[in-house]
């Protein structure tokens, strides 16, 4: 019985422990479980806490970009035009942010370089503009300068030689070509910048125009001019006359600079099928790079209607930029091929039948390289017996008989009677009312007839001067 109670007593404490060791344990896992559930909340809290932290970043994000688009508005539509006016005139101010809250901040830091590097560029930008003007100006007034101070020469040596009319002549025609190259070249700037030719014509024959645009360029006697239009008639309108002379004296002018000075410039005009009328100009020089040839066809065509003066080189080649200027106002159509038969550049101005017209001729006379009329043949008639006694009368008029004088004797001299008068026949006043055939211009004789005017006019004056003096 006592071992029972004893077995009994041992089972029992050992209950005790193993419930004492699991009360040991459940606290354990308790406590464990209270401290999960605290880190828990505070986790949840921390979570909380950083969502809030993320909900006011974001919000003040999105101030900031709205700030920043504000300003990016601001300086677009205020603080840039403000600037180039600043620019222009430093006594306008240029305006600073718009929200002066963002001063110090990166975005206002990239905003105010953007005003920086936009001033460091339209400063570059202005100072390389100004240097092409500058270059433009400085070429084209170099050129008339140096014309002008030939033309001075040529002025002076003029009032020296009045005791020679025929070098007074000589020296008028080289100082008036002269005046006519300088025409040309501010002629030539005047039409890059902008404006107009400069000069209204009537309607002109078209081998007078490109007469005419010859005559302006120095070596105009390399330039051969070939017309093989059909009619002698075709003229250029008024309006259109001038343009085209510039762009043929022009194209001559390329011709000519880039050839030697023993080879000529060959000029054709011919009117086509359609209509047209085409000045073809060849040169046989060294002729043209092809990016010169691309640059060249791009500045005729007339498509581009601005031209940076810094695309016209230093010192500025303004030829081809006021062709494609007059190219695009007038309608006519030019083009550059290279090379040429001879080896150079030919070059073709195409002249469509609206800027031509037909010339009356009676009214103005035709050109001087136009065809020679053709004269019918004069055929001898039999003067009818009106006509033959009016030729007698006036043969009696004139001469009269002579007496028969002995031999040695001095003849006597004609005696003059009067005749009757006589109506004038049909004949004879059909042939006084027929135009002489027409004879064309020949400058040469227009110079002569002038010289021998002048010298006969100085002499003149020195007789007079000699019979006061006596």
């Amino acid at each position: 019985m006592a071992v029972l109670i004893a077995i009994a007593a041992l089972l029992l404490a050992r209950s005790r422990r193993e419930l004492a060791r699991r009360n040991q344990v459940l606290a354990a896992s308790l406590k464990s479980a209270e401290e999960l559930a605290r880190s828990a909340e505070e986790l949840a809290r921390s979570a909380d806490q950083r969502r809030l932290t993320a909900d006011s970043q974001a919000q003040d994000a999105a101030a900031r970009e709205a700030g920043l688009r504000d300003e990016v508005r601001h300086l677009r539509s205020v603080r840039l035009p403000s600037l180039a006016l600043h620019l222009i005139s430093s006594h306008l101010p240029v305006p600073g942010l718009l929200h002066e809250d963002l001063a110090g901040s990166e975005g206002a830091e990239l905003v105010d370089s953007v005003i920086e590097v936009v001033t460091g560029i339209v400063l570059k930008e202005r100072r390389r503009v100004d240097a092409a003007a500058r270059a433009a100006l400085r070429g084209s007034s170099q050129d008339s300068q140096a014309l002008s101070y030939r033309l001075q020469t040529e002025i002076e040596a003029l009032q020296n030689e009045f005791s020679a009319p025929r070098r007074l002549t000589e020296r008028l025609l080289a100082t008036d070509h002269l005046n006519e190259q300088n025409l040309r070249l501010i002629q030539r700037t005047a039409i890059v910048c902008g404006a107009w030719p400069g000069h209204v014509r009537k309607d002109t024959y078209v081998a007078e125009v490109v007469q005419g645009a010859s005559s302006r360029l120095r070596g105009f006697d390399r330039v051969k001019i070939n017309s093989r239009l059909g009619s002698s008639d075709i003229g250029v309108v008024g309006r259109a006359a001038e343009p085209i002379a510039v762009v043929c004296a022009e194209l001559m002018a390329n011709a000519l600079e880039h050839s030697r000075d023993d080879l000529a410039v060959e000029v054709s005009l011919i009117q086509t099928g359609n209509g047209s009328v085409c000045i073809t100009i060849d040169d046989a020089g060294m002729g043209m790079t092809s990016e010169a040839l691309a640059r060249g066809v791009r500045l005729t065509s007339g498509e581009q209607q601005e031209v940076m003066l810094t695309e016209l080189g230093d010192p500025p080649s303004q030829g081809f930029a006021a062709i494609g200027r007059l190219v695009a106002d007038y309608g006519f159509h030019v083009s550059i091929d290279h090379p040429s038969p001879y080896g150079g550049v030919r070059a073709v101005v195409s002249v469509p039948p609206n800027l031509l017209t037909s010339i009356d001729q009676e009214a103005e006379p035709p050109s001087a390289m136009a065809p020679m009329p053709t004269v019918a043949p004069q055929v001898a008639k039999r003067p009818a017996p009106a006509a033959q006694a009016a030729q007698d009368a006036q043969a009696d008029w004139d001469a009269g008989p002579t007496a028969p004088t002995a031999a040695g004797a001095a003849p006597e001299l004609p005696q003059r009677r009067r005749r009757a008068a006589t109506a004038p026949t049909t004949a004879s006043a059909a042939t006084a009312t027929t135009p002489p055939p027409y004879r064309a211009p020949d400058p040469e004789r227009e110079r002569d007839i002038w010289t021998a005017f002048q010298e006969g006019h100085a002499s003149g004056r020195s007789d007079t001067n000699s019979e006061g003096e006596l």
